[in-house]
């Protein structure tokens, strides 16, 4: 049975009631479980995610620890129970992807060179699955890795931008990222770096910069909310901003 809506856009608005570029209502509880270095637990739209963070700590096994730098390790799991029909537990080829563009979202952030021969491991699980899991594992990944004290060029804010009814739109929903005609998961630094970008599906070059520039907006909305969810929790002076350190030359120092 086919269950893709004739429009998704109906007089400017989409069907959940959005604006074409407006993000899903986010939730941000900090430092939900006490046994992880850090953590956070994130609720975007109908997905709800857990971040932990443990590390630094001694890599094993010694052969794969890296004597100038520390490794950071990723992984995204999908819990069986997080979508209509459940899932084979365990790793998936989806799974392993994510895992693996996700940690490259955070190599160039994360001052690796502080902590030679540790691992940084950052276990992402998606309890309640409904579009976007990959950015949203992100964004409650950054947090939990401030929470632990990990030091970073700044804040990692991701979101997706996507192509339905021949619009640009931000954040997509279950439906629009299923039968959407694009799909481009984004993440980056505050002042633009981006450090993922992915696309399923076909945009011309004038419509790619456009959803470049809302997935620009987006991750700097998603930014605010995570600066503001640390200063609840910890308060003090406005974190250092990525655009106020340096980022020429660093890539060698990593």
């Amino acid at each position: 049975m086919n269950d893709k809506p004739e429009h998704f856009i109906i007089d400017g608005k989409r069907l959940d009631g959005r604006n074409l570029d407006e993000l899903r209502p986010i939730k941000i509880e900090m430092s939900p479980l006490d046994r992880a270095d850090g953590s956070c637990y994130l609720e975007w739209g109908n997905n709800k995610i857990m971040a932990a963070v443990y590390g630094p700590r001694e890599l094993h096994p010694r052969h794969r620890q890296n004597m100038t730098r520390s490794v950071v390790q990723y992984r995204y799991n999908m819990a069986s129970f997080s979508v209509d029909e459940r899932i084979r537990p365990g790793p998936s080829r989806r799974s392993v992807e994510i895992s693996k563009v996700s940690r490259e979202a955070f190599e160039p952030v994360v001052f690796t060179k502080f902590f030679p021969r540790t691992a940084i491991d950052v276990f992402i699980e998606v309890l309640q699955a409904d579009a976007g899991t990959r950015t949203a594992g992100i964004n409650a990944a950054s947090l939990a890795l401030a929470d632990a004290g990990i030091p970073m060029r700044g804040l990692v804010s991701a979101c997706a931008v996507g192509k339905v009814d021949g619009r640009i739109v931000l954040d997509l929903m279950k439906e629009e990222d299923n039968y959407g005609e694009a799909d481009m998961p984004v993440a980056m630094i505050a002042g633009g770096r981006i450090t993922l970008l992915q696309m399923d599906g076909r945009l011309t070059t004038e419509e790619f910069y456009e959803a470049l520039k809302l997935a620009k907006t987006g991750c700097d909305k998603v930014y605010e909310l995570q600066r503001q969810a640390l200063l609840e929790k910890y308060g003090g002076e406005h974190p250092v901003d990525a655009e106020d350190v340096s980022l020429e030359g660093d890539t060698d120092e990593q």
